[in-house]
């Protein structure tokens, strides 16, 4: 019976004994925190491990935050210095390595290897800012263990010493998960507690599980930071914060300085309605000027003003597609229009489609004009003051690479830098496909390209994805107020890059007489009656000035004007009906109506031409209502 019950009790207790021997643990973690009168806490954690080799080869791996979020989402980093490491009683080398949000400190020699079974590690350490400072007291907040440990904890205990004289008020204690308010403990020396305190754990800590307490005091005991202290913490701790918004501060500030003097528009004259455009100004000029730059559209009303004056005419099919034909009719052309006949029609052609195979000869095109226009009109009417531009580019740079080697690793935030750059240059162009094929649905109908349309756009949400993701992680190396400000130092170079455009005294001049000839396309019919003498509205007129009005942005307002007169023009005898544009064939004037046609010019046929311009695939981060895991201190560790 005796051999019968001892064979039963090895069954049962013979397993335990294998885990306890094989098995890699912390048996007992003991931490003793010592609050100074200056606010200083001096820690010696004692932490008892059984060693198989598996893990622990040569040492431990105690790992310490020292980064935290404040209440206000501002960063705080507090001192953290080792005063002393032993092994079983006897010092022991160590080494220390900077981690995110603190430091990792490996415990041991990399050349030795500890013999299996139990060792005692003692590490002392001195840390500040720990202390909170309330209304009517103080308190330490510690999370003992931390909640990060890869081994079970078999026991934990903490004891608190305050200061001499100062009686603890009030304390709280959590066990678990981070989060979790466990009460998995029991004080040692209940009921008498004077300015000391310890509490022990009653139960095993898992991988992942901390232990917590918060002790609060009266004040006066502990000396809390002065103002100045505190200002001089803030600008340590948030020295991206600080950095990017000094950076944003002088960008803006030069900016705005440069702006009053070289970015300022003359002051603007009497806007009255003129009839006719002003002198020797083409519509791409008009367009030019006015927008003191190039676009799309001041492509679309050269050509439609080539086509007005019957040099060419604008074939529309049945799906939309454009093909420009030249006529080979003599016609009045402007300087920039016959610069951008050239390319269109080189030696031997007499046609081209308005399609992406034909990207060469259009960007070849688009280039002609638009150094035409900038020859004749760029310095004498604006100035683009980009030479003061780079001042602020540099400044830009100058508070990027600030924030970076402010940041705690700044290897880290600078590549992560670089690679937005180029990433998000490589998203702006997916996005631009997309939005072309979108226009190629949308605006000239073409339901064929709803496929390619869908395709490029989900194509783009993986990489529109990582963009998020990749800044998300910039952020939360420099913290999210520091990215910001580099986001907003971004927006601010935008803006300025346009603001710093201005007119000339001469330009200024224009642009009144070409916001007066806008005024009188534009005008509504109301308004028409207080007009002196206007031109007499005939399909002539309305075709002479559609370039204008296409170029102006205000092609609809004027092709209300002559819904009625067109209308009837074209309900006239003759064959096929009465008035047809003769510069342009197809569907659109007879199914669209007069408005229709006219933005059909304005959208379709300017959409086709920005995207037919490119090249394929171009566009190609105490009172109880604390927490396990809460307060200073944490971490966690391992071995290695």
């Amino acid at each position: 019976m005796t051999r019968a019950i001892a064979f039963l009790l090895g069954l049962l207790i013979g397993p335990a004994l294998g885990w306890a021997q094989t098995t890699e643990r912390i048996l007992d973690f003991h931490s003793d925190a010592t609050v100074a009168g200056d606010g200083t806490l001096t820690v010696t954690e004692t932490i008892a491990v059984v060693a198989t080799g598996r893990q622990i080869k040569h040492g431990i791996i105690r790992d310490f935050p020292t980064t935290y979020r404040g209440p206000m989402g501002e960063t705080v980093t507090v001192g953290f210095e080792i005063l002393g490491v032993t092994r079983d009683g006897r010092p022991e080398p160590y080494r220390t390595e900077s981690l995110s949000n603190g430091v990792r400190i490996y415990i041991g020699d990399k050349d030795v290897f500890v013999d299996k079974g139990r060792h005692a590690y003692a590490l002392t350490y001195r840390t500040d800012r720990q202390i909170g400072f309330f209304g009517d007291y103080d308190e330490l907040y510690w999370n003992v263990t931390g909640s990060a440990w890869t081994f079970v904890i078999e026991r934990a205990s903490v004891a608190v010493h305050l200061p001499a004289g100062a009686d603890i008020v009030d304390w709280a204690a959590y066990t678990g998960r981070p989060g979790e308010r466990g009460r998995d403990f029991r004080v040692v020396q209940p009921g008498a507690f004077g300015s000391a305190i310890e509490i022990e754990t009653t139960r095993r800590l898992a991988p992942g599980e901390g232990f917590t307490v918060a002790v609060s005091f009266p004040k006066g005991f502990v000396t809390p930071p002065t103002e100045i202290q505190k200002a001089a913490f803030f600008l340590s701790d948030n020295a991206p914060v600080v950095a990017g918004a000094l950076g944003l501060a002088v960008l803006l500030g030069y900016f705005l300085i440069v702006w009053a003097r070289v970015g300022r528009d003359p002051a603007a004259g009497a806007i009255v309605p003129h009839y006719v455009p002003p002198d020797d100004i083409s519509p791409a000029a008009a367009r030019y000027v006015s927008r003191m730059g190039y676009d799309d559209t001041a492509f679309t009303a050269a050509v439609v003003d080539m086509a007005v004056k019957g040099y060419l005419r604008i074939d529309e099919s049945g799906n939309g597609d454009y093909t420009l034909v030249r006529t080979g009719e003599t016609a009045h052309l402007s300087a920039g229009e016959r610069a951008l006949a050239r390319k269109l029609f080189p030696s031997g052609s007499d046609s081209l489609s308005v399609e992406r195979k034909n990207y060469k000869r259009l960007q070849k095109a688009q280039k002609a004009l638009r150094e035409s226009l900038k020859r004749a009109f760029a310095k004498a009417y604006f100035l683009k003051n980009t030479g003061y531009f780079i001042p602020g580019l540099a400044i830009s740079v100058a508070t990027l690479a600030a924030i970076a080697l402010a940041s705690r690793e700044p290897a880290v935030p600078g590549f992560l830098a670089v690679w937005l750059t180029g990433w998000t240059a490589g998203c702006y162009f997916l996005m631009r496909q997309a939005y072309d094929s979108w226009r190629l649905v949308l605006v000239r109908g073409k339901v064929l390209f709803v496929i390619p349309a869908i395709f490029v756009t989900v194509f783009s949400l993986p990489f529109l994805g990582a963009e998020a993701f990749v800044f998300w992680q910039f952020a939360k190396v420099v913290t999210i107020p520091a990215a910001l400000s580099l986001a907003l130092v971004a927006f601010v170079d935008a803006l300025f890059f346009d603001l710093l455009k201005a007119p000339t005294r001469l330009g200024r001049t224009l642009l009144d007489r070409i916001e007066g000839f806008a005024l009188y396309l534009s005008v509504a019919e109301k308004d028409r009656l207080n007009f002196h003498n206007p031109p007499e509205r005939t399909p002539e007129l309305f075709e002479r000035f559609l370039p204008y009005a296409l170029a102006l942005g205000v092609e609809q307002a004027w092709s209300e004007q002559f819904a009625g007169v067109v209308g009837a023009a074209a309900q006239g005898p003759g064959e096929g009906g009465g008035y047809r544009p003769s510069w342009y064939a197809g569907r659109g004037f007879s199914s669209r109506g007069l408005s229709g046609f006219a933005s059909s010019l304005g959208d379709s046929f300017a959409g086709a031409v920005a995207s037919s311009s490119r090249s394929p695939g171009s566009s190609s981060g105490s009172g109880g209502g604390g927490s396990s895991g809460g307060g200073g201190g944490g971490g966690g560790g391992s071995g290695w």
